[in-house]
């Protein structure tokens, strides 16, 4: 299992930690800063779950008018992890 780190942008949050296993499925979905229940529910929800399908799913979310959110922010960080691991 691999752990990744992404400094999201125009959000509350500061921080998404997270880890990949060998199939790609999430673990430890942490975000730093933000609405503490709401993100510790996206974590809970996605735990064990295929990446891309998440990202799929998160991407495009938006918060507060911002064009973006901490679960599209996370589904911009799982792109660029599966890209570099394919890569």
């Amino acid at each position: 299992m691999e752990n990744y780190s992404f400094r999201p942008q125009r959000v509350c949050s500061k921080r998404i930690d997270f880890a990949l296993d060998d199939e790609n499925r999430l673990h430890e979905v942490k975000f730093t800063g933000g609405c503490p229940g709401n993100l510790q529910a996206i974590g809970k929800l996605v735990e064990g779950k295929d990446a891309k399908e998440i990202a799929d799913i998160l991407r495009g979310n938006d918060c507060g008018g911002r064009g973006t959110s901490c679960g599209d922010q996370l589904s911009i960080a799982i792109d660029e992890v599966l890209k570099s691991r394919t890569a």
